[in-house]
C-alpha cells in the first residue's frame, strides 16, 4: 500500500463518504485539518462570496452547496444580433456532502469566509471517562 491509498482510507474511513473520492475539476478543493480539540475544513471558493455558499448540517451530514449565474448587463444598443451556441462561463453550481466523524459536536460548528477560502469549524465533544460497572454477588 502506497502512501497515497493509506492517507485516502485514512480519509475516507474518518469521513465516511465514497462521494469525496470523486472530484472534478470544477467541484471545489477541499482540506480538512484536525488536532485533539477540532476539525477544520477548507474549501477553495474563487469568485464566490459568502452569499453565495449554503451551508446545512443535519444531524451529523454537512452540505455545502452553492448556485452562481452570473448576470451579464447589455444596454440594448450594445446588444449583439448572434446567439449562444455554447455558453460554459455563466452559471455555476456544486454540491458537496460529508458524513462528520461521531466526536464532533454538531452544536459548536461556525464557518466563516475571507479571500475566496471558506472554512468550518468543528469542536470535538469532551470524551466521556470509563464506566465502572458494579459486579452484583449472587447468593445460591
Amino acid at each position: 500500500m502506497n502512501e497515497l491509498s493509506l492517507i485516502n482510507s485514512l480519509f475516507n474511513d474518518v469521513f465516511d463518504t465514497p462521494a469525496m473520492c470523486h472530484v472534478t475539476a470544477s467541484t471545489p478543493k477541499v482540506d480538512i485539518e484536525e488536532d485533539d480539540k477540532s476539525y477544520t475544513l477548507e474549501m477553495e471558493l474563487p469568485g464566490r462570496t459568502e452569499k453565495d455558499v449554503d451551508i446545512e448540517l443535519d444531524q451529523n451530514n454537512l452540505t455545502i452547496a452553492s448556485s452562481k449565474t452570473e448576470q451579464k448587463e447589455e444596454k440594448k444598443e450594445e446588444k449583439k444580433a448572434g446567439k449562444y451556441i455554447l455558453k460554459e462561463r455563466r452559471t455555476s453550481q456544486f454540491e458537496r456532502r460529508f458524513v462528520l466523524p461521531k466526536d464532533v459536536d454538531t452544536e459548536n460548528v461556525s464557518a466563516d469566509f475571507k479571500n475566496g477560502i471558506l472554512t468550518i469549524y468543528m469542536q470535538k465533544k469532551a470524551s466521556e471517562a470509563p464506566k465502572k460497572i458494579a459486579i452484583k454477588a449472587l447468593t445460591a
